[in-house]
């Protein structure tokens, strides 16, 4: 029998709006009539992601038109698919907006196109009746190759204000209304200057999951919602290798370490490794056998103290840096490979001291967006020329306190500005940029066979 599955992304005017809020609600509501839902997030956000994985109890996939290509990210959308019979798209800030203001390429409206998915727009009703009409209908308008198949209605003040919103989309518009969620403060997700608390903090336990999936049953047509999704039967994706892995990466994952694109991490399985997950925060030392080391984002200032404080772990990992092992390290994983992190109060604490500098937490994001790196000198990445894309998203600002090579230069796509990155000693690469790995067809399998490497001779030596 063929696998027919049903999906849609659910977007907004802008950010905001309630796109996160809604999105939950439906998959809370959704799984809990005992459909299998598979969430997707629209860019490179990590945060977002990881509530989806909670609400469904699935790995959330980010899909990305600027990062990734069209086929990686059709790929991505139809491997994650099979055994689902709803996937979720959560567009990214608002519906037509992407890496510049001329095109549509990053944005939502570009992935709904891609994946051939309808929209289901999300509108924050606070302070608007009628007009809302003139707001559905400019953005039905506006690209005629986007489909906008429903209408969600956010902050609504009651039955009485959603009879107005209904009518008026009704007799303007060709989507269909399909609810509302009141205004309700229960269903509030905290934010933080990173955007929303994560998953792993405990902001939105089961019990507030349970109510937005209780809201949604209550005041959305879920039928009619699913009525109006596309259905497609997921493609053939390649499998991952079968073949038994031969290398062990350490994955620093705990709450001070948690942003990882899920794909990366396949990317790593798929060539052949391994993946262990350790505790920078709780365990003393590092898994024995390891061969190389991952360390994501997060946000490691915020328990700074309690990093600085597990001197077991510190010396474990400087043993193994100091012994020419493999450590990629990026933004968290970057200032946790720091002398020191100094708060936004100037409390300094000490971290692992392997990378000579120095990092202060600013009140404000630094090189936020998109950006490219172009590998200078060979490294654990590949070959000088090699390019990846991934996404700068860090309240902070670092010195160089040492001398320091760097293994690349990147370029920010918000700025335009460039400069010299990847920090590298030894085999150690640490940098700002979350990098996709699928950006670039060769990172991970090169980074794994240099692990492999590695394991016979330091990869310093074997180049030599």
């Amino acid at each position: 029998m063929v696998e027919t599955i049903q999906g849609f992304v659910v977007a907004g005017p802008a950010s905001g709006v309630g796109k996160t809020t809604i999105t939950l609600a439906l998959m809370a509501a959704l799984r809990g009539r005992g459909l299998a839902v598979q969430p997707f997030k629209c860019g490179p956000d990590f945060i977002d992601a990881g509530h989806h994985s909670r609400a469904c109890g699935r790995p959330s996939r980010n899909l990305d038109g600027w990062m990734l290509s069209a086929d990686r990210n059709f790929d991505i959308f139809h491997r994650s698919a099979a055994g689902a019979d709803v996937c979720i798209v959560e567009g990214v800030m608002g519906l037509f907006d992407g890496v510049d203001g001329k095109s549509e390429v990053g944005s939502t409206a570009e992935m709904a196109r891609l994946l051939d998915l309808p929209v289901v727009l999300v509108v924050d009703a606070s302070s608007i009746a009628r007009s809302v009409a003139a707001l559905v209908r400019g953005f039905e308008t506006f690209d005629p190759k986007v489909r906008i198949s429903g209408v969600i209605f956010n902050r609504v003040a009651g039955a009485t204000h959603y009879g107005l919103l209904r009518d008026a989309v009704e007799s303007s518009c060709d989507a269909v209304p399909l609810g509302y969620l009141p205004q309700d403060r229960r269903i509030q997700i905290p934010e933080r200057y990173l955007g929303l608390f994560t998953a792993g903090e405990d902001l939105v336990p089961d019990s507030a999951l349970a109510l937005l999936g209780e809201l949604a049953e209550s005041h959305i047509d879920l039928e009619k919602l699913l009525e109006s999704a596309s259905s497609f039967t997921p493609a053939s994706a390649t499998a991952i290798s079968a073949r038994c892995p031969d290398v062990r990466i350490g994955v620093a994952r705990d709450r001070a370490f948690c942003f990882y694109y899920h794909d990366n991490l396949d990317a790593l399985r798929a060539a052949r490794a391994e993946i262990v997950e350790f505790s920078p925060l709780d365990d003393r030392r590092l898994p024995e056998g390891v061969d190389a080391l991952y360390f994501g984002g997060g946000y490691p200032e915020l328990y700074a103290a309690q990093l600085s404080a597990n001197s077991g772990m510190l010396s474990s990992l400087r043993r193994f840096a100091d012994e020419d092992g493999i450590v990629y390290a990026e933004c968290g994983g970057l200032m946790y490979l720091a002398e020191e992190i100094v708060s936004r109060d100037e409390r300094a604490f000490a971290m692992a001291g392997i990378l000579p500098i120095r990092v202060q937490m600013t009140d404000r994001l630094v090189n936020f967006g998109y950006a490219e790196v172009c590998l200078t000198h060979d490294c654990l990445w590949g070959v000088a020329g090699t390019r990846a894309r991934g996404h700068s998203f860090h309240c902070s600002t670092l010195t160089e306190a040492g001398p320091l090579q760097h293994a690349y230069g990147v370029s920010y796509t918000l700025s335009g500005m460039q400069e010299p990155e990847g920090f590298r000693i030894k085999n150690v690469l640490a940098s700002y940029v979350h990098l996709h790995f699928l950006s670039h067809p060769e990172l991970a399998v090169t980074f794994v066979e240099n692990a492999r490497r590695v394991k016979q001779a330091p990869l310093s030596k074997a180049a030599k």
